[in-house]
């Protein structure tokens, strides 16, 4: 296998996930066990895999820039940085809808969080934590 090909297996599972969040009202704990658990473990199995055989003797590290730069120019590092996103944002939106769920915030208010977290991670977080502000001022 080629970082390529990994890279082209990788999208559509984490996809499973996202498709797992938008369908969550339907059947929750099915949502949950995809989107939280069998998803990201599977992709969080390759990254650590990825790291295990290619991080010894790899240029570069986290001390800079340009060190992550180094870093990243080995393309299975590269497709291990691309999986560590994946598995994160993922758990992350299945977190979101897991709050969602038990704090009484409706789903269709939360898939735009979900759809910003999965383009934009830390973005849909933000919103998502703006929404949760919100909607616990408007019950208080």
């Amino acid at each position: 296998m080629t970082p390529d090909s990994l890279f082209q297996l990788s999208g559509p599972l984490a996809m499973l996930g996202w498709l797992a969040l938008l369908a969550a009202p339907l059947a929750p704990r099915l949502a949950q066990v995809v989107a939280a658990q069998v998803v990201p473990l599977v992709l969080a199995v390759a990254y650590a895999a990825l790291i295990l055989m290619h991080w010894a003797g790899a240029e570069g590290g986290f001390g800079s820039l340009s060190d992550v730069a180094s870093l990243f120019a080995n393309p299975w590092l590269l497709l291990a940085g691309w999986l560590h996103y994946l598995a994160f944002d993922l758990f992350v939106g299945a977190w979101e809808v897991r709050t969602a769920r038990a704090e009484g915030i409706p789903h269709w208010q939360v898939v735009p969080c979900l759809a910003l977290t999965f383009l934009f991670g830390p973005a849909g977080f933000f919103v998502f934590s703006a929404l949760r502000l919100s909607a616990a001022r408007t019950k208080g």
